[in-house]
């Protein structure tokens, strides 16, 4: 390693400071353009060790954690700049694949602060059997694997309120086992569902003291893998008219006002196709699209997980005035929807995880389905999967950036595809 001085110049797509120099970009985390600074180098990475010329842009950060947590990336950064860049990912993104779009202002969707977080136990190699200085529970360092503990974390919405509390008192128990833990929360409407994960098969005291600590915090819900351990209320969820108990682990949107956000660009796209009676919701997850396209149309969704489907359709039957929702349990990476089983459908709507949807994308581009939109948490498979439909005749109408995990590099988006 080498200490050198460097100028950033810009910022680099995972919210890293970059510095050209003559042998390559250099990136440097928590920097900002235009700032004069001093690393620790080694190749193309370096440690941030002072900023010798500060930007007018660098702001105070809000979590005292900020820097060694690798939770948030850019929370030393003013809202402008920060804004422009995020959109920028989306432009420079679809440019790159040759894809010519209107890119639509950037979405604020932070709202109230993340319903759902995954917090890390690992142990620290002490001694003591349950005590907090053998202990660490909070989020992975910064291109870490070691855990930064945490007791507070100003980006959760206030339903999380006590989740950490709950994951430090879970983890305290399950110490003894030795084994890392991953404590999936969710704030729900009736209480936090948490979900362990890491700790293997307990013995039966295990459990009941794991039920003890979820009754002192008054979780609506523990499972262990999936399986549970206590539950005082379903954790539920409302999805437009209907009311979704949601399965174990499930996947949310990561703000109520992201989910928000993207339910009303996918409903006014399918507002403005006139005459549309049938829709296909792909990679439905519970049902975030189906439930609220359900009031417009008739939805089959389709989904890998089968508690979820079996939680959409509960949620259905609930629910008055949808129209037809049903559900259908289908891996749609190995068995993706043929284009042949599109034929009556006029909206097709896909959010697939972040590896994208390419298998499903070239049935799509075989298909006549008039409209299709897409929904993603990743620009570069978005932007694979989008040349698929454009070679195959959609054009695509228009993107919307919409920015629901503040402080990070990731951005969700939709885009609107017409033949």
């Amino acid at each position: 390693m080498s200490m050198t001085k460097l100028d950033i110049a810009w910022i680099g797509h995972r919210g890293d400071g970059v510095a050209d120099t003559t042998e390559g970009p250099v990136f440097v985390p928590l920097t900002l353009p235009g700032e004069v600074v001093e690393v620790e180098r080694e190749h193309d990475r370096a440690r941030l060790l002072a900023v010798l010329t500060p930007s007018p842009d660098r702001i105070e950060p809000i979590c005292p954690h900020f820097g060694p947590c690798g939770g948030c990336a850019l929370q030393h950064w003013a809202p402008a700049p920060y804004e422009t860049w995020k959109r920028a990912l989306v432009v420079e993104t679809l440019a790159r694949a040759g894809i010519e779009t209107e890119v639509a202002p950037l979405v604020h969707a932070h709202g109230e602060g993340r319903r759902r977080a995954t917090f890390h136990a690992r142990g620290t190699g002490g001694s003591a059997p349950k005590g907090r200085d053998v202990l660490a529970v909070g989020f992975a360092g910064r291109r870490s694997h070691a855990v930064v503990a945490i007791d507070a974390c100003p980006i959760l919405a206030p339903g999380l309120d006590g989740a950490l509390k709950a994951a430090w008192a879970v983890a305290q128990e399950l110490v003894p086992i030795a084994k890392p833990l991953d404590i999936q929360v969710t704030a729900t409407e009736t209480g936090l569902d948490m979900d362990v994960r890491g700790s293997g098969p307990l013995k039966p005291n295990r459990v009941v003291a794991l039920a003890e600590i979820a009754g002192e915090h008054g979780l609506a819900r523990l499972t262990r893998h999936g399986e549970l351990v206590l539950q005082r209320e379903p954790p539920l969820l409302t999805m437009g008219r209907a009311r979704v108990a949601l399965p174990p682990g499930s996947f949310l949107q990561a703000t109520a006002a992201g989910e928000a956000a993207l339910v009303r660009l996918v409903t006014e796209a399918v507002d403005g196709a006139k005459g549309a009676a049938r829709a296909v919701d792909l990679f439905s997850g519970v049902g975030t699209f189906a439930l609220r396209l359900g009031e417009r149309v008739r939805v089959t969704a389709y989904e890998s997980s089968a508690p979820a489907i079996e939680a959409l359709t509960k949620a259905v039957r609930g629910a008055a005035g949808l129209k037809p929702v049903t559900g259908e349990v289908r891996d749609l990476f190995r068995r993706p929807l043929l284009a042949q089983e599109m034929k009556s459908v006029d909206v097709a709507v896909f959010d697939p995880p972040r590896q994208g949807a390419q298998a499903q994308a070239r049935q799509l581009a075989a298909s006549a389905v008039p409209l299709v939109i897409g929904v993603s948490c990743d620009t570069t498979t978005f932007a694979r999967d989008a040349q698929i439909l454009i070679e195959g005749g959609y054009r695509l109408e228009r993107v919307t950036p919409v920015d629901q995990f503040l402080y990070s590099a990731h951005v969700e988006l939709v885009g609107v595809f017409r033949r």
